[in-house]
């Protein structure tokens, strides 16, 4: 669970980089939730796009991948949403 605190610093951290991942028409099929999780097991913290064209709304997709990939939502700002999942073979940690 994370505090306020960290969500605060996770914010910032991922405020400047451009979303990894993208989420359109076809929704969140298993090809999708794969490279969402290489993605999150690589670099803990993500970005993933909603484009226009989904049918699902960001706050959806966002409890969806959380239930999913075991994961914590960030933070779901328009039609974006911030993922964090703690690797604990990294070294080098987000947080």
């Amino acid at each position: 669970m994370l505090s306020s605190k960290d969500r605060a610093t996770l914010k910032s951290i991922i405020a400047t980089q451009q979303p990894v991942f993208q989420v359109g028409k076809d929704g969140l099929n298993q090809t999708n939730l794969e490279g969402i999780n290489q993605a999150l097991t690589a670099r803990e913290l993500i970005k993933v796009n909603i484009l226009q064209n989904c049918d699902l709304t960001a706050k959806e997709v966002a409890a969806s991948l959380e239930e999913q990939l075991n994961c914590e939502t960030v933070a779901v700002i328009g039609r974006k949403v911030i993922l964090y999942k703690l690797n604990p073979k990294n070294k080098k940690h987000v947080l």
